[in-house]
This record gives structure tokens, C-alpha cells and sequence, in this order.
């Protein structure tokens, strides 16, 4: 065979084994992760605020709670899906987010998923993070069609962050942002 062939079956190989082979699922959760870029705020000027915190959700157990008890509280929102490869790159900094900050903010990464798929899912990827339940019937305190999608919301009701596809939540830049949210 000559040289050109057999670099061109080595390249198809290469892409084969990316769309239909484990190896390729977790190249795309490292391509996915290496082009998450970090949260931008919302200038106050142009920032939303929530002005309805009744909004009926399910916990990990599937115990319907109203999002009101996070009134006045710091609070991160997710929306995401098991089956979008950039959710799952996104919750890998999630989960690290939330290591570092599951005592100081409230934290609802939300799902519409059966409980049964969410179970599997979050066991097979080592996530420990409290899952929500999304009620797709019930009214929203924010717009949860988007996924992925996340939202932090200050103690006052403000939308200081509003990301629209994938982001790295666990950085500085977030760090900083969330510290400053905890001590007003």
C-alpha cells in the first residue's frame, strides 16, 4: 500500500473510532470542556430579577418542595440532560463547584428526566451533586427550556449571570463572583 492510503485509513479510523467508540465519547467531553469559557455577569443595569419564587420542584427522592425557601439566599440554577455530551462536560465542573460551595449557596441542577435514567446516569459518572425535578406543567421562576443552561441569582432576586450552552463553573472568575454575591 502506499503511504497516502494508509494515512488516509489510519484518519478514517481516527474518525470512526471518535463517533462510535468510548474513546470518541470522551474526546468529545474534552473538546466540549476545552471551549467552556468562564461566566460572564450581567451588567446591573440589564440584569433580570426574579419576582415569583413560587415554583414547585422535586427533590433527589421526588418530594415535591417550592423553590421560596431559597428566597434571599444566593442560588445557582442548572438545566441539563443526561443524553447532551456538553451537559455532562459541563457538570463535571458543577460537581466541583458544588464541592466547594454546597454549604454557602443554594444549588438546583435541574432535569426532566425519569428518575430511574438519572440514578444510572449520575452513578456511572461519580456525580453526588442533589438532582432536581423539573415539573414541566408548573409555572418557572426562569426559563427552563434552554439546555444546557444556568443561571446565579443573587440574595436580592437578581440574574447577575445568565449562560446559554456550556460553561466552566469551577474557576476564579466564579469564585470571586459567587464570594462577593455570599458577603452582601
Amino acid at each position: 500500500m502506499k503511504k497516502k492510503t494508509i494515512l488516509t485509513l489510519l484518519l478514517m479510523l481516527v474518525i470512526a473510532a471518535f463517533f462510535w467508540t468510548p474513546l470518541g465519547h470522551m474526546g468529545k467531553i474534552f473538546l466540549n470542556k476545552m471551549v467552556a469559557t468562564s461566566p460572564s455577569v450581567i451588567a446591573k443595569e440589564e440584569q433580570q430579577k426574579v419576582t415569583d419564587y413560587d415554583w414547585v420542584l422535586k427533590d433527589e427522592n421526588h418530594t415535591l418542595f417550592n423553590f421560596s425557601k431559597s428566597k434571599g439566599k444566593v442560588i445557582f440554577i442548572n438545566n441539563w440532560a443526561s443524553w447532551k455530551v456538553h451537559c455532562e462536560a459541563e457538570l463535571q465542573s458543577i460537581q466541583k463547584f458544588y464541592n466547594d460551595y454546597k454549604e454557602k449557596v443554594d444549588f438546583y441542577i435541574i432535569t426532566n428526566e425519569e428518575k430511574e435514567v438519572v440514578d444510572e446516569f449520575m452513578t456511572l459518572k461519580k456525580f453526588n451533586f442533589p438532582v432536581t425535578y423539573l415539573i414541566i406543567d408548573a409555572k418557572h421562576a426562569v426559563n427552563t427550556e434552554k439546555v444546557p443552561s444556568s443561571y446565579i441569582i443573587d440574595k436580592n432576586g437578581n440574574i447577575v449571570i445568565y449562560e446559554k450552552g456550556i460553561s466552566n463553573w469551577d474557576n476564579d472568575n466564579v469564585y470571586e463572583i459567587v464570594d462577593q454575591l455570599i458577603a452582601e
